[in-house]
């Protein structure tokens, strides 16, 4: 079962009043529970195809159905309300909130979403040990290394059960054992709650994971 179709898919910036296709026509069908790797070279479109791909983006010209929806037709709020409900994201630079606690970024899509307070507590706090993270439940970002932040950025990502989890170079700032811990995670989690994982990556050691590989050239999937 596809959970994520793009049709004829473009997407072209201005880059100092000239026109950059960064996406050229991708036809994709993404099915439940993938372990997806998207790579290619830098300036190849992949964070550009993901941020599309989780609805952070707004195709120019092309069209993609989450679960058979068009995206391309849903409101602001309609798509902020898929991405709090069904979507996860995972990014390079963490996007920890420096304020808060890892247990409170943890619960703060939880919140926004009205669960009680000892309900968030409860489900963050048992994912937390799940992920071998419970010790830095009142830690904040910058008192934790910066696998322990993903780990964190990780947890906050699944805590709402989402249908797909989108990672965008996830290990680009990790040592390889780190990293590899990391990625041992996100395919327990694949593999025992079925969650669809979408990686753009230009790291060897994630493309070596990935149940199916994406290659981009040019805004083109060279090879799939």
């Amino acid at each position: 079962m596809e959970i994520l179709r793009t049709e004829k898919l473009e997407k072209t910036y201005q880059d100092n009043g000239l026109p950059v296709h960064a996406i050229k026509g991708i036809d994709l069908g993404i099915g439940k529970g993938e372990f997806l790797v998207i790579a290619g070279p830098s300036g190849s479109g992949k964070t550009t195809l993901l941020n599309l791909l989780g609805a952070l983006d707004k195709p120019t010209n092309g069209k993609v159905f989450f679960e058979n929806e068009d995206l391309t037709q849903k409101d602001k709020n309609g798509l902020s309300s898929l991405r709090l409900h069904k979507l996860g994201f995972i990014f390079q630079a963490y996007n920890l909130i420096p304020v808060l606690s890892a247990i409170e970024n943890i619960e703060f899509s939880m919140m926004l979403l009205g669960i009680p307070e000892s309900e968030r507590e409860n489900k963050a706090l048992s994912l937390m040990e799940e992920l071998g993270i419970k010790d830095l439940a009142h830690k904040r970002p910058n008192e934790m290394s910066g696998g322990q932040q993903q780990r964190v950025a990780v947890a906050r990502a699944i805590v709402n059960n989402p249908t797909v989890v989108l990672a965008d170079e996830p290990t680009a700032n990790l040592d390889s054992v780190t990293a590899g811990h990391l990625l041992d995670l996100m395919e327990q989690m694949n593999k025992d709650k079925n969650i669809t994982f979408i990686f753009s990556s230009h790291d060897k050691q994630v493309m070596d994971r990935a149940k199916r590989l994406l290659i981009l050239k040019d805004g083109i999937i060279e090879k799939s």
